[in-house]
């Protein structure tokens, strides 16, 4: 059994970035529902688990791939926060942090392991997508609704919808790690 202890080890220098106590406890309340709700029982079945089943991921996990979100994301913030003579909106990187860590908490459920070493799409994957079933894990861990719009809205379910800046910074570093897979995958990625 996968317990909060194991998800503040597993993003420890993410976590230590959100000052709100509250908001940090939230994101490990939502990874480790997430986590039980999915069936992983371990950090290591984590380590294992692809981030997309859409695309060959390389040998990129999902536990990278939140990483990698999560810090690009941040990196966005602060290349626009030290850049800018006067930087036109707020981003709270609190919410940043927090909105990283859980845009794709909803995978936990959308994939599952098959048994055989590999993992498919579950039953829950099959009547819903991550952003919604994500949401609802946030929102039963009591996470605020600014949060709730990054994971409900940084993949295709938001396009067109009203966004707090923290949900365009997550988008963006989302589709950065999985455009070039993609293009690779398609032989359109030069190399």
């Amino acid at each position: 059994m996968i317990r909060a202890e194991d998800i503040e080890k597993l993003f420890d220098k993410q976590l230590a970035r959100i000052k709100n106590p509250e908001l940090r406890a939230g994101v490990v309340k939502a990874w480790v529902m997430g986590c039980e709700r999915g069936g992983y029982g371990s950090v290591d079945e984590l380590r294992k688990m692809p981030f997309t089943l859409l695309t060959d991921c390389h040998g990129v996990s999902f536990v990278e791939h939140t990483l990698a979100v999560t810090d690009g994301a941040v990196g966005l913030a602060e290349a626009q926060a030290s850049s800018y003579a006067k930087l036109p909106y707020a981003i709270d990187m609190d919410r940043l942090v927090a909105g990283g860590l859980l845009h794709d908490v909803g995978k936990l459920v959308e994939i599952q392991q098959d048994g055989q070493g590999g993992h498919a799409k579950s039953r829950s994957g099959k009547c819903m997508r991550h952003p919604i079933s994500g949401t609802v894990l946030a929102a039963l861990a009591g996470l605020p609704d600014e949060v709730l719009n990054v994971i409900a809205c940084h993949a295709k379910e938001g396009e067109g919808r009203p966004q707090v800046i923290e949900t365009v910074l997550v988008h963006l570093a989302d589709f950065a790690t999985f455009d070039p897979l993609v293009m690779k995958n398609k032989g359109s990625l030069i190399e």
